[in-house]
């Protein structure tokens, strides 16, 4: 069998159980869990990781949101208020495309999240180029690594 789209451990986390699923039949996001317990200070932003990397094919793209409870039941909020997963971060030499959520602490209380909570819901998508687009770079790093 062929892949198509999916997601797989990070080499760090193999046997875990972190491989995200979806809920009900009808939810189109893919919960993603906390991979290492992690404390956010009041304030902070810090980058919550899941253990997990996400292939797809050509055209395609993983979107990251916030669950809609991490606000009112954790204090906490993805800063970037949508991630974006992009197709050629699965594999790269940095960090295998290791998927981590933005998070920041909107209380006046440090936030400790458990191994194995829900932090985000992850979304794949198909996207479209603009007429006359001749990207033709190719990534050499990990998160953030595009906008150097």
């Amino acid at each position: 069998m062929s892949k198509i789209r999916g997601f797989e451990l990070v080499s760090t986390f193999e046997g875990q159980d972190l491989l995200p699923k979806r809920e009900t039949a009808h939810a189109a996001g893919y919960d993603l869990k906390v991979a290492v317990e992690t404390v956010i200070a009041p304030g902070e932003i810090k980058l919550v990781p899941t253990g997990v990397k996400a292939y797809m094919q050509a055209g395609e793209v993983l979107y990251l949101y916030d669950r809609s409870s991490n606000p009112r039941k954790k204090g906490l909020v993805l800063i970037n208020s949508v991630g974006v997963i992009d197709g050629d971060y699965y594999g790269n030499e940095a960090n295998e495309g290791h998927i981590f959520a933005q998070m920041k602490n909107i209380t006046d209380e440090s936030v400790v999240l458990e191994v194995g909570e829900r932090i985000v819901q992850a979304v794949f998508a198909p996207f479209l180029i603009a007429d006359g687009d001749e990207a033709t770079g190719v990534r050499i790093g990990g998160f953030g690594s595009t906008g150097k």
